[in-house]
């Protein structure tokens, strides 16, 4: 497969795991009111784990010797980028926005720059940073509706502190991505939404009381199901083959797809309408990520 083959296939999966991130916060968003924070991300983890665990446990005993070497690593990742990450997320939905939400997730790419500056001393170039620059224009676009006024009323209270500690983690763990033990994306997965699965576990017992007063509606069980196959199955694995194959810098700033594909979910399944500002910002979005990856040749970091 040449070069250029595989970077548009790591696009493609990457596209693919912003639309499954978006139904995810979404989701989250819709049953904020049915079900507990961490409940829905221990649900999430536990789900996700079982699902794998018969297709990953050949590959969880073959990798074994180099998951006992790099279980410190491990870990890390499982703690910041899966558990952390998502709890932090969900946390943060029931008490901010989803226009705080999306519009503090924009800082994600430039975040990653910085933890590879920190961690690795990668310089981005001057095509990368104006590529991010440009995407988070037009994520900034889109959440505030080209109203200059939206972001004026905008304020940081408690929801939008828990956003940006899952953005720093999400940062953080897209960055040590290069630098994962030599273990296969099945063990990887297992290992770490196990890791996640057992972080949520006691913070899921914190909200017994709420738990017995959920209702069990066919929503509800769709929202478990969601969680743990799309945006967590489905979505770690493509997103972490795309870090290997195109970089943690690059498969970042995709990260500003998710309002765009928050909005046309939105005008789908709850009739919300599309505007001109929504064109805009998908051209600034898509035109970061262009200059990203056709004029940045910076080699991508192995592991």
């Amino acid at each position: 497969m040449t070069p250029s083959s595989k970077m548009v296939r790591a696009y493609a999966m990457l596209a693919l795991v912003m639309l499954f991130w978006a139904g995810n916060t979404i989701v989250a968003r819709a049953v904020r009111d049915d079900i507990p924070p961490f409940t829905l991300a221990f649900v999430r983890w536990t789900g996700a784990f079982l699902f794998l665990l018969p297709f990953a446990w050949r590959a969880l005993a073959r990798d074994r010797a180099a998951i006992v070497a790099g279980w410190r690593m491990l870990l890390l990742l499982g703690l910041v980028g899966v558990a952390g990450f998502n709890g932090f997320l969900y946390w943060g939905l029931h008490y901010t926005t989803a226009t705080n939400g999306l519009l503090l997730q924009a800082a994600i790419p430039a975040l990653v720059l910085v933890c590879d500056a920190l961690f690795f001393r990668r310089r981005a170039g001057v095509w990368q940073v104006a590529g991010v620059l440009l995407s988070t224009i037009g994520v900034a676009i889109v959440v505030i509706r080209a109203d200059l006024a939206v972001l004026a009323a905008l304020h940081l209270g408690f929801g939008d502190v828990l956003i940006l500690c899952a953005v720093f983690g999400w940062a953080v763990y897209t960055s040590l991505l290069s630098v994962r033990p030599p273990v296969t994306q099945l063990s990887f997965l297992l290992v770490t939404f196990l890791i996640a699965a057992l972080a949520m576990f006691p913070l899921m017992l914190s909200e017994w009381q709420e738990i017995a007063r959920m209702e069990w509606r066919p929503a509800v069980i769709g929202a478990f199901v969601y969680v743990a196959l799309l945006p967590s199955v489905i979505a770690y694995f493509l997103f972490n083959s795309a870090v290997e194959q195109i970089g943690a810098a690059r498969a970042g700033q995709t990260i500003g797809l998710m309002p765009l594909f928050g909005a046309g979910l939105a005008a789908l399944l709850l009739g919300e309408p599309l505007h001109g500002y929504h064109l805009a910002g998908m051209l600034l979005i898509f035109a970061g990520i262009a200059i990203t990856a056709l004029l940045h040749r910076d080699s991508v970091p192995g592991r």
